[in-house]
Order: C-alpha cells, then sequence, then structure tokens
C-alpha cells in the first residue's frame, strides 16, 4: 500500500468450487483495520460453493467489495443482491470458460466484473491468452464507467494488454510478491497501465 494500491484483494477458497483452502472472516477482519486505516478497500473474491451462505460473515468482517462467481450458485442474482443489502459492493466473476454474455441478464446487480485470466485457485499460473478477447467483449456488454477487473498472470506486460482491452481494475499476486521488491513490482504494474 506504500507503493500506491488502494485495493487488496483477498482470495477465499473453500476446497470444493477450488481444490485449495484459504482464508476466511477471521483472516479478513485481521486485515480490514489496517486497509482500511491506510485509506484502501479490502475487494474479497469468494471463490467457494454457494457464496450467498457466507456473504454476511464477509461483510461483517470488513469487506468492502464481495465477488461471488457465476459458476459456484444457482442462483447468482439472489447473491448478488445479497452482497448489497449487507452493505457491499456487489461483482461478479467468470472463470475463464465461461462465456462473456452470461452477464446481460445481471448487469443492473453490479457494481464491478472481475474476468479470471487464469483457472482460480492457484497462484503462478500462465495468462490465458484468448482472455483479451474475452475482456474487450466484456467491456463492449458493460456500462460505461463499471469496473472491468482481471485476475489472474498479471504483470506489467499482460496488465497493459488488458488494460487496451478495456481491463480497470487489476490484480496480481505472483508478480507483486514473488519479487524480491513487492512495491517496486507494483510501481511497474501501475506504470505500464498508465496509473
Amino acid at each position: 500500500m506504500a507503493a500506491g494500491a488502494r485495493v487488496i484483494h483477498c482470495d477465499v477458497m473453500d476446497g470444493h468450487f477450488v481444490p485449495p483452502i484459504t482464508l476466511g472472516p477471521l483472516i479478513v477482519g485481521s486485515l480490514a483495520d489496517q486497509v482500511h486505516g491506510a485509506g484502501g478497500m479490502l475487494d474479497v473474491h469468494l471463490m467457494i460453493e454457494r457464496p450467498e451462505h457466507q456473504i454476511a460473515e464477509f461483510a461483517k468482517a470488513g469487506a468492502d467489495m464481495i465477488t461471488v462467481h457465476w459458476e459456484a450458485t444457482p442462483h447468482v442474482h439472489y447473491a448478488l443482491k445479497a452482497v448489497r443489502e449487507a452493505g457491499c459492493l456487489a461483482s461478479l466473476a467468470l472463470t475463464p470458460a465461461t462465456p462473456a454474455d452470461v452477464v446481460t441478464d445481471v448487469l443492473d446487480e453490479l457494481d464491478a466484473l472481475l474476468c479470471m485470466t487464469v483457472n482460480p485457485g492457484w497462484g503462478g499460473q500462465a495468462f490465458i491468452e484468448h482472455s483479451v478477447r474475452k475482456l474487450e467483449r466484456l467491456r463492449e456488454l458493460l456500462p460505461e464507467g463499471l469496473p472491468l477487473e482481471v485476475d489472474g498472470g498479471i504483470d506489467a506486460d499482460t496488465a497493459s494488454r488488458c488494460r487496451q482491452a478495456g481491463a480497470t481494475l487489476f490484480v496480481a499476486g505472483s508478480a507483486v510478491f514473488g519479487s524480491a521488491d513487492p512495491g517496486k513490482a507494483y510501481q511497474e504494474i501501475a506504470d505500464a497501465i498508465g496509473g
């Protein structure tokens, strides 16, 4: 955050929707005061089955935006509505194999859209090249000004290409935290997207 990041992305995995298991509301709650105190926001990405059952707990823990996966629930509209009712920004994530056009019936419920540019669940994956075309299509479908987030394989090169395709919010994990100087690595990505 000292390097300029203002959104901290928290990956929540349940061992079902994706094989790994990671942090839950307790860890999000422990981060919330630090992130908010530094002027940032918490973007909580629920890579879990039936996310609508956990939304209230993550909102109570301090999430500012909660992302649910199209593929994780048969009740996408309900889940997005529940996120807003909990007082958070509502975001929808699409895995690489999910067609862009599925978003058309829930556009009114979105505050952001997340396009996965790798398969969810593991850090360090290579960027999936057809993601650029998908981002272009999503940008055509989304209302002007709605944030289009990308997550997976993001570094200075891929971030620049995603920015040109219409992405406006970038999640970088391995490229930043795998670097000897995370602040410098963040700044290189920010410079590549004109931020």
